[in-house]
């Protein structure tokens, strides 16, 4: 499968939610070989809030929408997704409930990476395995500190 159209979404995306990992294309390849792509029509809802599923996601194309229900007015929409983006990262570091919804705002293309797949890496690619935990981290990171600014509690 080429993954081509991906790594170069996530190359030419330049804010927060950009998965900035530090891969040559060898690496890319590699990864490669560990996810799946998926296409998902509007509408469809990729996540569901307090499910327990072991896998991030990498946006190839289109656009997502995360949001939680209940809670005040105008709360509801917590971010807009589109090519390049990384959701779904705590996933890769433990089995936790999801924290809000994911649906297709358009046609979008995804790459499922899982964090079982991606351990069994840790022995043949140990380097590969720690950048791309390293840049999931990040993007966890600064969406926490996004939360903590806007008042909501992280644990």
């Amino acid at each position: 499968m080429d993954i081509t159209p991906l790594v170069q979404a996530v190359e030419a995306l330049h804010d927060d939610n950009a998965f900035r990992a530090q891969l040559s294309a060898a690496q890319w390849q590699q990864l490669a070989a560990v996810m799946n792509r998926r296409e998902i029509a509007a509408g469809e809802m990729l996540v569901q809030r307090g499910d327990i599923e072991p896998r991030a996601y990498l946006v190839e194309s289109g656009q997502l929408q995360v949001f939680v229900t209940g809670g005040p007015p105008r709360s509801h929409r917590v971010a807009s997704l589109g090519a390049g983006a990384l959701l779904g990262e705590p996933a890769l570091f433990g089995a936790t409930p999801r924290m809000a919804h994911v649906e297709a705002v358009s046609p979008t293309v995804v790459w499922s990476l899982c964090a079982r797949r991606l351990h069994e890496m840790a022995g043949d690619a140990p380097q590969l395995v720690l950048e791309v935990l390293r840049a999931a981290g990040a993007v966890m990171a600064v969406r926490m500190r996004a939360n903590l600014e806007r008042g909501i509690p992280t644990v």
